[in-house]
């Protein structure tokens, strides 16, 4: 199809070259030029022909002259964007000062020398130069304001300045003109600042943006919400807050955890444990069922006999093992806790683990293996290694990972990753 478009271009030109050329031979036009005595004479084709070729030669000539500065600037530039490029990749390597001097070197030709600064800037303040990168934003920001506003917010509050950071961007969020990463800093700066209310009215426009991934927008949206409710000063204001976020926002897991536990601490152990029911029930998280098994001891025995029933379908879980122990221990079941524990620290050594399973040691008297279950939740925390019990050196605790049949939605069983 195109060839034909083609051949149908073509003839139409020559059609109308010829028709051209017959209207200019039946009068070619004259053409006379004087000056200074001397005459020129020719045909308005030919005058047309001279013009052309004229400016031909003098443009040649104008580029000839030129050529040994466009020379010397294309080797500038060439040399500026290779700088650029191995100060990206050293400061990507970690090598940040020879990143910034390359940056820095890049930034003297004007085509990137905002880009050039910024990331000079970042290298600087790497290499712990935080005085020296704050200066370098000084440079930039004659090139590149917004980015270059945005990166000394980052490199304030990364230094412990996050009420300077705050500031800084604060007048543009309330214009509500900042970029997608001006406005994470400004959550991070308001969070650092104690501000979580101002934090959550920056959550809709960078939802709009679109600019973060769904994982990544829901990780700072729950690190907002639960903020919020670590604020709330008592157990109504929590309850209205509660009811006024989106659904959506209410079945993020680490909001709904920072809920409980607040709802605990004003004494609402029953909605703590509404929520973290069902949440559990309609997806399985670990940080809930930690959660869960650590509230108070109000229907203690309800919740221990809920969470035993949860075993079939996550007998793997060193959470709810774990969770499992330390409800035990509340109500006194030192034989019945110690298999929990002892399995939970065999599949996922964690200090809570330790800690209840030395609770137990306790509650049986044994003063002797309760100190060295704390000393091993001690060593955890610190990440040291830890020691192996007495009784558990001779003997084989069960840790095989017990297969569990998932189906999807369909009823079809879920094939193994």
């Amino acid at each position: 199809m195109k060839l034909w478009r083609w051949l149908l271009a073509l003839l139409l030109i020559a059609a109308l070259a010829a028709f051209g050329w017959h209207w200019v031979a039946e009068d070619p036009g004259y053409v006379l030029i004087r000056m200074r005595g001397y005459i020129v004479e020719t045909s308005v084709i030919a005058g047309v022909a001279i013009l052309l070729v004229t400016w031909a030669v003098i443009s040649a000539v104008i580029r000839l002259v030129r050529w040994p500065f466009g020379a010397m600037n294309r080797r500038h530039r060439r040399l500026s964007r290779r700088r650029l490029a191995d100060g990206l990749v050293l400061l990507i390597e970690g090598r940040h000062g020879e990143a910034e001097r390359d940056l820095n070197r890049a930034a003297r030709y004007p085509s990137v020398r905002g880009p050039a600064l910024l990331a000079a800037a970042e290298a600087a303040e790497r290499h712990g130069e935080t005085t020296r990168a704050l200066e370098t934003l000084d440079q930039a920001a004659q090139e590149t304001p917004r980015a270059a506003r945005i990166l000394r917010a980052r490199l304030l509050r990364r230094s412990g300045r996050g009420a300077e950071a705050l500031a800084l961007l604060s007048p543009e969020a309330d214009s509500g003109a900042l970029t997608p990463a001006g406005w994470v800093e400004f959550i991070e700066a308001s969070l650092w600042a104690g501000d979580a209310r101002g934090a959550s009215r920056a959550l809709d426009p960078l939802q709009k943006s679109g600019e973060l991934g769904p994982r990544a927008f829901a990780d700072i949206e729950a690190r907002v919400i639960a903020a919020q409710i670590e604020q709330t000063p008592d157990g109504a204001s929590l309850a209205a807050l509660w009811a006024q976020l989106p659904k959506g926002q209410r079945r993020l897991p680490l909001a709904i955890d920072a809920y409980a536990r607040r709802a605990a601490s004003f004494g609402q152990s029953m909605a703590a444990m509404d929520e973290l029911e069902s949440a559990l029930r309609r997806e399985w998280s670990p940080l809930l069922i930690t959660t869960y098994g650590s509230l108070g001891s109000e229907d203690i025995e309800g919740r221990l006999r809920r969470a035993e029933s949860w075993v079939d379908a996550h007998p793997n879980d060193a959470a709810l093992l774990t969770a499992l122990g330390r409800m035990c221990v509340r109500v006194r079941l030192w034989g019945k806790a110690r298999p929990w524990l002892e399995r939970a620290i065999a599949i996922e050594p964690t200090p809570a683990a330790w800690e209840a399973l030395g609770d137990v040691y306790v509650g049986e008297g044994n003063a002797e293996m309760a100190q060295r279950c704390y000393r091993n939740a001690l060593a955890l925390t610190r990440g040291d290694l830890t020691e192996v019990l007495p009784e558990h050196r001779n003997v084989r605790i069960d840790t095989r990972v017990t297969a569990v049949e998932e189906r999807d939605e369909h009823g079809v069983p879920r094939l193994s990753p």
